[in-house]
């Protein structure tokens, strides 16, 4: 692909990671997700087709996307998933197709996910991650899974986040290492981890650390919600509606000029720990994570 085709920001990043929401609902209730009384679902007719995502895909391929993760709420509550899973995996251009799920019914539908490593992702919450650390260390050494610790971030449902909640990765990666010594893994320019081994050789643990590390500066990801919007940072304020053009038989030049001009307008950076922070009116479950 020429460089001028590639999808880029207006501070010069390249895109080539989307993550796409391919519905809300979600049979979980997750305090970090979700309030306890649940939210009002789409109606089926405001979320995407399978036909729709689709096209967008080919879009961004075309475009220097590489990298899809399908998320939810829960995606497997989607009805039919695997069709999109065969479909997305036949675009030229798509080299990585993953997914984020509570695995609640993976099993039932686990044909499709062969292939790919497995991470176990737990968000550390202070007050209560201290103690689950190190089990967490012991399940990474004992299963061929990286659980990877994620910083509490302000996209809570019940709005009950602050800096005092956030339990660093730092933190906790030093109450691992006092136990089971680890030393750091190299990983690729736009990965939103710290990846370390334990020094033995059983087993990896990552951290993910938006909160204390930004990683806004090598930020190479859209979102796509259920119901078609483009978000060019999972704290952004702003949408673009790309569910309405479709609909309304747009060509796909129409198409990838709205998805320039978007995301030439990506955030710099989140600004959590700036003054002034605005937190999203969108939780977790419906943004997509």
């Amino acid at each position: 692909m020429s460089a001028d085709r590639k999808l880029r920001d207006g501070h010069g990043r390249e895109i080539g990671d989307v993550r796409i929401s391919v519905t809300d609902r979600c049979n979980f209730r997750c305090q970090y997700c979700m309030p306890v009384e649940g939210l009002p679902w789409l109606d089926r007719a405001e979320i995407l087709s399978f036909e729709e995502i689709e096209r967008l895909v080919g879009i961004l391929a075309g475009l220097g996307v590489r990298k899809v993760r399908l998320t939810g709420g829960e995606p497997l509550v989607r009805r039919e998933l695997p069709r999109l899973v065969r479909g997305l995996s036949g675009i030229p251009g798509v080299e990585d197709l993953t997914l984020t799920t509570n695995g609640y019914l993976l099993e039932a539908q686990a044909g499709f996910a062969e292939a790919h490593p497995i991470k176990v992702n737990a968000v550390a919450l202070r007050g209560h991650t201290e103690t689950e650390a190190l089990p967490f260390a012991e399940f990474a050494r004992e299963h061929p899974y990286e659980v990877r610790f994620i910083e509490f971030m302000p996209l809570d449902a019940d709005r009950s986040w602050s800096p005092e909640a956030v339990l660093s990765g730092e933190e906790i990666r030093a109450a691992i290492a006092a136990v089971h010594p680890l030393e750091e893994v190299e990983v690729g320019p736009h990965s939103t981890s710290r990846v370390y081994r334990f020094r033995d050789g059983r087993g990896r643990i990552g951290f993910v650390n938006p909160v204390s590390e930004p990683f806004c500066a090598s930020c190479d990801r859209i979102r796509i919600t259920a119901e078609g919007r483009l978000r060019t940072c999972l704290f952004s304020l702003g949408e673009t509606d790309l569910r309405e053009p479709l609909r309304a038989g747009a060509g796909d030049e129409e198409i990838e000029a709205i998805l320039r001009r978007a995301v030439w307008g990506k955030e710099l950076k989140h600004r959590v720990n700036e003054p002034g922070f605005v937190q999203p009116e969108r939780t977790m479950s419906a943004i997509g994570g």
